[in-house]
């Protein structure tokens, strides 16, 4: 069984759509995925 999130539901939401948007400026997703999580800290 997977463990909680120990972020919000909202968070994690706007986390996705803001990688879904910017997926194109990078490489690769794992980049897109770091530049969004640094943005949101």
């Amino acid at each position: 069984m997977a463990r909680p999130s120990s972020y919000p539901p909202e968070l994690r939401k706007r986390a996705v759509r803001m990688v879904a948007e910017v997926r194109g400026d990078y490489p690769n997703e794992s980049a897109a995925l770091r530049a969004v999580a640094q943005k949101l800290g």
